[in-house]
C-alpha cells in the first residue's frame, strides 16, 4: 500500500497529532499509528450510529493488526487517515488504513486490523449487525480501484 493515493480510500479523516506523540527521537512513536487507525474506524461508527461504546452488547473487537512504516510524522503534523473496508465478513470486518503526512500524496504509513463482532456479555462472536453491516458496505472500495 506505500503507493496507494487518497483517492482510494472512501473515507478520510484529519487527526492532528499531540505534543506528547513525539517519542525521544523526534518524531511519533510507533504505537500512536495503532491510535490512529483505531480512532478513524471508531469515530466513522459512532458518527453512523452504529456504535455506542457504553450502551452496545454488540462491539467489534480488534484481533490483528499491522502497520507498515514509510516516513516520519512528528507533531505538530496532522495526520489525514484514509480507511477502507477490504472484506467484510459474516462476524468479522478487515480495514485497511493509510495515514497520510499534511498534504502529502503518498502514505507515511499503511496497514489493516480486524475487528471480530462479539456480544459484549458473553465475548462471543456474533455475525455483524445489519445496520453497521450497511454502513461498512460505504466503506468498500469500487472493484476496479
Amino acid at each position: 500500500m506505500r503507493d496507494t493515493p487518497r483517492s482510494a480510500f472512501p473515507h478520510i479523516v484529519a487527526l492532528p497529532t499531540r505534543w506528547m506523540d513525539n517519542d525521544s527521537y523526534g518524531h511519533v512513536n510507533n504505537v500512536n499509528y495503532y491510535s490512529f487507525f483505531d480512532t478513524a474506524v471508531n469515530r466513522y461508527l459512532i458518527d453512523r450510529g452504529v456504535l455506542d461504546i457504553h450502551q452496545d452488547e454488540v462491539v467489534g473487537f480488534v484481533v490483528e493488526t499491522g502497520c507498515s512504516y514509510f516516513s516520519s510524522i512528528s507533531f505538530p503534523d496532522v495526520v489525514h487517515v484514509g480507511v477502507r473496508v477490504a472484506k467484510l465478513g459474516n462476524s468479522s470486518v478487515r480495514y485497511e488504513i493509510a495515514l497520510y503526512r499534511n498534504d502529502e500524496a503518498m502514505p507515511a504509513a499503511a496497514g489493516h486490523f480486524v475487528h471480530v463482532y462479539v456480544h459484549r456479555p458473553s465475548g462471543k462472536s456474533v455475525p455483524i449487525p445489519e445496520g453497521a453491516r450497511a454502513v461498512l458496505q460505504t466503506l468498500v472500495p469500487p472493484a476496479d480501484l
